[in-house]
């Protein structure tokens, strides 16, 4: 879900589509990744359209290169006595 956020904007059933989930189901996922502050939405007429929120993967993103140059680390220093 949040790979397909990334090219832009979905409504709840686009989401739900690809993986079969009912709406209901996509609603509660959607409702999780709002409260870890991932994903922002937004009622427009009758649909609720979803976007990733605005700088939320800025602090994953540090993490990960970190988790990154640590994992290097840890390649070079294997069979190391």
């Amino acid at each position: 879900m949040l790979e397909r956020l990334g090219s832009g904007s979905a409504t709840i059933s686009e989401l739900a589509e690809p993986f079969g989930m009912s709406l209901t189901g996509m609603k509660k996922h959607i409702r999780l990744l709002e409260e870890a502050e991932l994903v922002t939405t937004e009622k427009v007429g009758r649909v609720r359209r979803c976007m990733l929120a605005p700088y939320a993967f800025e602090g994953i993103s540090t993490w990960l290169q970190r988790l990154d140059r640590f994992a290097q680390v840890v390649e070079r220093t294997k069979g190391a006595p």
